[in-house]
């Protein structure tokens, strides 16, 4: 019973902090609003006992991420977009849109088959821990696509630098 409460507690206030980041008016409070939302889905991590992907969720998304947003807010000039009118004329396309999406992840949920059991069972992620079962495929059988992510983030850190430099 516990833990239902607390996943329907996780479920009404990750969708509310969704639904506050993207209607605020101010960027800023948009950003404040995302970073009460990882930290909510780092407390699912949590709940599913994946306790390293809890860590890289407040680590990565709710620390670096959050920064690279409000480094990139800080910089742009927004005080027309604060007074221009929030809403325009493409918010039928927006519902329809959200409506067509909705109804493909009901359709999916709905006539999804399980597939095969892979080697990395619970029992065996158990007896390792989550960070030594992950860290093994990672650098073993997922070794080029991991390189692959670290350069394009290389790529964007250049990037950053690159337009934060004053000429």
């Amino acid at each position: 019973m516990t833990p239902k409460i607390f996943f329907i507690y996780f479920a009404i206030s990750m969708t509310f902090m969704s639904v506050m980041v993207i209607t605020r008016r101010n960027p800023v409070h948009s950003v404040l609003w995302m970073i009460g939302l990882f930290f909510h889905i780092a407390a699912v991590y949590l709940f599913l006992n994946a306790e390293f992907l809890a860590a890289v969720q407040i680590i990565l998304y709710a620390g670096a991420i959050m920064v690279l947003f409000l480094f990139v807010i800080m910089m742009l000039n927004l005080k027309e977009e604060v007074v221009a009118p929030r809403f325009i004329g493409e918010w039928p396309i927006g519902v329809a849109l959200g409506i067509a999406i909705i109804t493909m992840i009901i359709y999916s949920v709905f006539t999804i088959q399980p597939g095969p059991v892979g080697e990395h069972t619970i029992e065996a992620i158990q007896k390792t821990t989550h960070a030594k079962a992950i860290g093994s495929l990672l650098y073993t059988k997922y070794i080029f696509p991991f390189e692959i992510a670290s350069l394009v983030l290389l790529v964007a850190v250049v990037g950053a630098i690159v337009l934060a430099k004053k000429r």
